[in-house]
């Protein structure tokens, strides 16, 4: 499946509200729609002009959504499915999303391991997906030009 549009990825990220994740191994159950919005907000504020980053923290459950009996591929899946609309970059950092416990992790992945690891135990107010809009759409605009000169 690929997401085509940012409404439909929008549709699917509401969609997780209410969706148990447990992002580290032995950690408490969060919902997966607040986990997202904080770890993207944790990426906003360390790392402003990194909008692809931020978003690969805020499209994390989708995997668990589109594929729920998979995980196995569920990070494949959730890369495959965003790769079109925000480009390889964003599908990159989703399909090597952070594991914990892994050592030697580029940057980027150390980042948003740091962000997903601390927006588990956070307690602040991290917005509405509704704020994410106009960076998912200044992606998905770049990416869909981007992909017409290619």
């Amino acid at each position: 499946m690929e997401l085509r549009s940012v409404g439909e990825l929008m549709d699917l990220l509401h969609a997780c509200r209410g969706t148990v994740d447990v992002p580290v191994p032995g950690g408490a159950p969060v919902d997966a729609y607040d986990h997202a919005l904080r770890t993207a907000a944790l990426l906003r504020r360390r790392r402003p002009a990194d909008k692809e980053l931020q978003v690969a923290g805020l499209v994390r459950p989708v995997g668990r959504l589109l594929w729920p009996g998979e995980p196995a591929t569920r990070a494949d899946r959730a890369a495959d499915a965003v790769r079109v609309l925000l480009g390889e970059r964003v599908a990159g950092l989703v399909r090597r999303r952070p594991r914990h416990g892994l050592r030697g992790e580029e940057e980027d992945l150390l980042a948003l391991r740091t962000a997903d690891e601390e927006a588990c135990g956070a307690c602040f107010d991290a917005g509405v997906l509704e704020d994410w809009r106009t960076v998912l759409e200044l992606l998905a605009t770049r990416d869909s030009r981007l992909g017409a000169v290619e």
